[in-house]
């Protein structure tokens, strides 16, 4: 919900102080685009996101490298259908946990979104942390402060211009490829990244075309289309409208201390608040928004309006948070309720989400095996006086363990397993056998008969299944004779 904080306030015109809700602040009146020059901040807020944001690059990028017991911290190989979050390997057997998963994120989602806004996207988000972090410094590095920025891209073409223009896309496009390698590396392993980029093109052309269509996609997202990403495509900040109330902690301006604006000697004559009306914490607004007009779906609560008015306050002798993390009704001297019924119901799922997926990882069997009748195919009489049914087994090792797999017949007692190759299984292996179960024609009195098997681990029981032998019908009537 977005929320007009000034609406309590007489001295600006109620029709100019909405016009902003007409249009988001990266176009203009004709629906072009307004490129967006933001001042880079300094404050306590800056720092912290530099520090967070220099640990979330740390993982990303060592995320496919690091490994823990042998596998990958995390790979999503779609390919080969192989799973690892934090070095937990998951299979498609295990789809119901993923799914579990999916909706305990999203509820997280909401409720954190609820109580903090979209903290997640000035802080977490690696779309906000590679922008503001690594591209937007070293386009500063390269082409200066923001007024520098738009007079070079005002200017003709001259030779200093293409210099850095070519330097910057020459840099833009090396961390974008990088990235893309990354993100590759996520998808199909870093061994097989490595053969990628060792071998010749030629033997890996499908791969090294994803990976340049990920550089691509990152250079182009990075040098054009920025903060279009969050205002444009990401849905996230569409969920504001639903997600939001007035007790929801979002960056705030404090309107009933800082209205009315203007320049001039703060005094009890003057009757100004404590804005000075000097638009920093537009200048320094990587979406172009001015937060004064309340909350926005453009606002990622980066925080840098936050740094940039402390240290406008700083200079007039004033205290800092006239904006500030806060909630509506906090400003509002209303009173605060915080954790409100919808909070609260959405704390309850979110926990007993939480709990089920818990339990259902805990339980989670290492070994997982399927037996099923080969399909197609009756009984035989391969050996005299024995008739044969074939099973198809698969066995999935998801532990850290090799483990050796056996079978055997608990029912009935006179039958006997034929395995056809040796079920040893490597960690996080895959084996599919078949194996064939005889029994003595004289103990078949049905044509159809149940039986009951029994699989091991090194030795340990792990599983049991009760299925079907089919038998030829004349037997059972010969037997009754």
């Amino acid at each position: 919900m977005e929320l007009d904080e000034k609406s309590n306030n007489t001295s600006f015109d109620p029709n100019a102080e909405r016009l902003f809700r007409d249009k988001i602040s990266t176009v203009d009146n004709t629906g072009k685009r307004k490129w967006i020059y933001p001042k880079i901040p300094k404050g306590n807020f800056h720092t912290a996101r530099n520090l967070v944001s220099l640990i979330l690059l740390f993982i990303l990028i060592a995320g496919p490298f690091i490994k823990i017991n042998g596998h990958p911290f995390l790979l999503l190989d779609f390919l080969n259908r192989k799973f690892y979050i934090f070095g937990i390997p998951f299979w498609p057997q295990d789809l119901h946990i993923f799914v579990i998963a999916l909706i305990t994120l999203l509820v997280f989602i909401i409720l954190f979104t609820a109580v903090f806004g979209r903290i997640f996207c000035g802080w977490v988000c690696p779309q906000t942390i590679f922008m503001e972090s690594v591209f937007r410094k070293i386009e500063q590095w390269i082409e200066g402060v923001p007024n520098s920025q738009r007079r070079l891209n005002a200017a003709p073409w001259t030779s200093s211009k293409v210099l850095k223009k070519g330097i910057k896309i020459i840099i833009f496009f090396t961390i974008a490829f990088i990235i893309g390698n990354v993100l590759l590396a996520y998808i199909i392993g870093k061994d097989l990244l490595f053969l990628i980029i060792s071998e010749p093109i030629s033997q890996h052309i499908g791969g090294f075309a994803t990976m340049m269509i990920f550089s691509i996609l990152i250079f182009a997202n990075f040098m054009f289309f920025r903060e279009q990403a969050c205002t444009l495509v990401c849905p996230y900040g569409r969920l504001q409208g639903v997600l939001l109330d007035q007790n929801s902690i979002v960056v705030h301006y404090d309107f009933s201390r800082g209205e009315p604006r203007g320049k001039g000697r703060r005094n009890a004559e003057s009757k100004l608040g404590d804005c000075i009306d000097c638009d920093h914490c537009v200048d320094v607004c990587p979406t172009g928004i001015d937060i004064r007009n309340g909350t926005q779906l453009e606002c990622v609560n980066c925080t840098a309006c936050i740094d940039s008015c402390n240290a406008i306050m700083d200079k007039i002798n004033l205290k800092h948070g006239l904006i500030r993390y806060a909630s509506y009704n906090s400003i509002a001297g209303e009173q605060k309720h915080v954790f409100n019924p919808r909070v609260i119901g959405y704390a309850a799922v979110f926990i007993l989400l939480t709990s089920t997926l818990s339990i259902m990882i805990a339980s989670r069997k290492p070994i997982e095996t399927t037996i099923l009748r080969t399909p197609g195919e009756l009984y035989q009489e391969v050996i005299e006086g024995q008739i044969t049914n074939m099973y198809n087994i698969k066995t999935v090792n998801k532990s850290y363990e090799e483990r050796n797999i056996t079978l055997r017949l608990v029912e009935p007692r006179v039958g006997e397993i034929r395995i056809i190759n040796e079920l040893r299984l490597a960690s996080n292996q895959l084996n599919e056998s078949v194996f064939f179960i005889d029994i003595p024609k004289q103990a078949i009195s049905d044509s159809k008969i149940p039986i009951e098997i029994e699989v091991l681990s090194n030795g340990q029981i792990i599983d049991t299944y009760k299925l079907k032998f089919i038998a030829p019908i004349a037997i059972s009537r010969d037997e009754k004779k």
